[in-house]
């Protein structure tokens, strides 16, 4: 009994640093110890490499545990792995090493003699006084490390060691590998206070290794960052302190000791005050992080749009800005569905085929088949497409946008960037804001030196297929040039079929509605007054733009009932008003508008008609002679035939009779309604007019998805 009593006042003795450690941290005032700290701070310029220290330390530190018997071979192995990262810093260490150990001495001095937790590290700050904060944590990390080191080494090896052995014998530590147990919750608890510090110290050296070409420490966040590593600092080298005094409070104490649970709950308190220290550091940390990316960006927008200024002699270095990729075949080959060099569009014409995932399949397919038809031709060696997939940085990458990706990657049979992420997010803001992408693709061309030669040649494309080569925005303005309003131009490849019986100068009759009631009284009426003046008329039914499930129902309405022509494949409907909308884009894209091009006026009548809720009809003889109308319209004009039917039998003909004949059923009321699928940007100050009154129409918003 005297002996335990003993054995406890010997513990209470050695513990009387880490009560100090409990009363001071408790009613502690973290400025006026700041204080007293950046008095100590007298840094006379001398520099030290923290990073690789640190590793050294770090090193120790996760090797000095309790729980594990290092067997001599297995030590001698580490030791071997590890020789070459060793001889990159022993300059460094053979410097600094007799810091390292004066420091150390200095912990297991004062720590012995029971001296208060503060004074010992106030100590510790005027030794460490001439390095910088970076430095003083680390080198008392170090110091630490030596004799928190060697303590566990002996333990550790005690049992295989003989010269282990006698050192532990000679310091009369206790057999702590048969009792691990009971020490647990205090190891436990140094080792979480030994990651909070090594947290916080790789924070600091983070702040340190911040590019000063980006942030200064005059900036916002970091001044706030350093305002607070000295008080990071502070508590590190404090908790320093307390770890050491656990560690010398073992030696020479018996079980009496071990039993003791007090200086767990200190060190859990400290490694909160710790952990917190580094959450807020981390927090400023992230914050530096944002504004330097921020001002990565910026820069690297600045060059980028300098690049585009820029007259180059091939079209790489624009290329390799926009397919920005670390390895060296940063394309995906749609056709040999390999990865491949950038270098292999060198001095080619290339279009930029720009999107996010949500591409139509009516969209992409027609696109393949127009690049097939004319990569197999003539132009097989001149130009190349790359699609550059835009995704949305904020909508977070999963496997259903994965395999989004790889299925059109699949039907691609050009060029695509490897994956969404190798499309740099300045290369995204860039096309944004200076290209005006958005949601609907675009197709930018650049020339063989890098140049954009069209913003957009998709609409041209879509237009005149293979004529439009070389994409450029000249050849676009000399094919309007040489075009004019006719039935042909409207219909081009879709329908071959259709197409000659205009050439021939047939009567050709398209119309369009979801109506189905509609549709059978227009072709009635229509086909009864064809066969009372003996015309024979090909009506088409066309549907709607975005032709989806109730167009689908139409179809098969009209086929079932035979009422009239039609296009079943609803690739060929969508293709029909893509192509409207591509010349409304493209018109616009050309600065012109509806008050001084004629083409223009005629395409906004048709994209008029597909905004309203009724149907429509335009009626040709030829190339040349053509009338259109609403439903409504058309409709009462087709009932009143008898009295207008002469005209047709006279010279005028159908189409002409049916034009004099429509106009007295003209009105002043509301026409019609308008959907323009164009970027709002391009058209905001443009006064856009009714293509049938001609008054100015109200512009409003409309939000449409592709569902019926």
């Amino acid at each position: 009994m005297a002996s335990f009593a003993a054995g406890m006042a010997a513990a209470a003795q050695k513990a009387q640093p880490i009560r100090g450690e409990r009363h001071l941290f408790s009613a502690s005032d973290d400025s006026a110890i700041i204080k007293q700290i950046l008095a100590t701070h007298t840094p006379d310029g001398r520099e030290v490499d923290a990073r690789p220290l640190l590793q050294v330390v770090e090193d120790v530190l996760q090797r000095a545990t309790p729980t594990v018997v290092v067997m001599p071979h297995t030590l001698l192995d580490q030791v071997v792995e590890e020789k070459a990262h060793q001889v990159e810093t022993v300059g460094m260490l053979e410097a600094l090493a007799y810091t390292i150990h004066k420091i150390s001495c200095e912990i297991t001095c004062k720590c012995s003699g029971g001296s208060d937790a503060h004074a010992i590290t106030l100590t510790l700050f005027n030794s460490l006084s001439s390095y910088s904060w970076d430095a003083k944590v680390v080198l008392a990390l170090a110091a630490f490390a030596v004799s928190h080191g060697e303590f566990w080494l002996t333990a550790q090896l005690h049992t295989v060691s003989p010269l282990a052995k006698s050192i532990a014998l000679l310091k009369q530590l206790p057999d702590i590998l048969e009792h691990t147990d009971i020490l647990k919750p205090r190891f436990d608890a140094v080792n979480n206070l030994i990651r909070a510090m090594l947290d916080v110290t790789k924070c600091i050296i983070q702040f340190t290794e911040l590019p000063s070409e980006y942030i200064s420490v005059d900036s916002p966040d970091m001044s706030t960052a350093m305002a607070h590593i000295p008080t990071a600092v502070y508590w590190t080298v404090r908790s320093i302190v307390a770890c050491a005094a656990q560690i010398i409070g073992l030696i020479g104490l018996g079980h009496e000791y071990i039993t003791s649970t007090t200086e767990a709950w200190e060190l859990s308190s400290l490694a909160h005050k710790v952990s917190n220290i580094h959450g807020h550091l981390t927090k400023q940390l992230n914050l530096c992080h944002r504004y330097i990316d921020e001002k990565k960006q910026v820069e690297s927008y600045q060059n980028l749009v300098r690049l585009f200024d820029t007259v180059h002699i091939d079209n790489m270095k624009i290329l390799r800005a926009l397919v920005s990729s670390k390895e060296d075949h940063t394309l995906f080959d749609g056709t040999t569905k390999r990865r491949v060099s950038i270098d292999v569009l060198r001095r080619k014409i290339v279009m930029l085929y720009i999107s996010d995932l949500n591409i139509s399949n009516e969209e992409l397919l027609m696109l393949v088949q127009i690049y097939n038809d004319i990569h197999h031709g003539r132009l097989e060696r001149h130009y190349e497409i790359i699609w550059l997939p835009i995704t949305d940085k904020h909508d977070p990458w999963d496997e259903s946008k994965d395999a989004t990706f790889h299925r059109l990657v699949s039907i691609m049979p050009w060029y695509s960037a490897h994956h969404p992420s190798s499309v740099d997010p300045v290369v995204a803001k860039y096309v944004r804001e200076m290209w005006h992408f958005e949601k609907k693709p675009l197709l930018v061309v650049l020339d063989p030196q890098g140049r954009v030669v069209c913003p957009n040649a998709l609409h041209m494309i879509w237009i005149w297929g293979s004529l439009a080569y070389p994409f450029t925005s000249n050849r676009e303005e000399a094919l309007w040039k040489e075009e004019t309003w006719r039935l042909e131009f409207l219909i081009d490849e879709i329908d071959p079929i259709l197409l000659s019986s205009i050439k021939e100068g047939k009567y050709v009759c398209l119309y369009g509605s979801e109506d189905i009631e509609w549709i059978r009284k227009f072709t009635k009426l229509m086909r009864h007054a064809c066969e009372e003046v003996g015309v024979q008329v090909e009506m088409v039914y066309v549907g709607k733009s975005n032709p989806k499930e109730r167009v689908r129902k139409v179809v098969a309405a009209i086929a079932a009932e035979k009422l009239s022509s039609y296009w079943e494949d609803l690739v060929m409907i969508w293709f029909f008003w893509v192509r409207l909308e591509s010349m409304w884009h493209s018109k616009i894209q050309r600065g012109k508008s509806v008050d001084d091009d004629p083409i223009m006026q005629e395409v906004m009548t048709m994209l008029s008609f597909d905004g309203s809720d009724e149907g429509w009809a335009v009626i040709s003889r030829g190339s040349f002679e053509m009338v259109k109308s609403g439903g409504k319209k058309l409709i009462d004009c087709l009932v009143q035939f008898d009295e207008w039917k002469a005209s047709v039998e006279g010279e005028d003909g159908f189409v002409r009779a049916l034009t004099t004949a429509l106009v007295p059923h003209q009105t002043r009321e509301h026409c019609t309604r308008l959907i323009l699928p164009v970027d709002a940007r391009r058209i905001q100050e443009q006064l856009v007019v009714c293509a049938e009154c001609k008054r100015p129409m109200e512009k409003y918003v409309l939000y449409r998805c592709c569902n019926d």
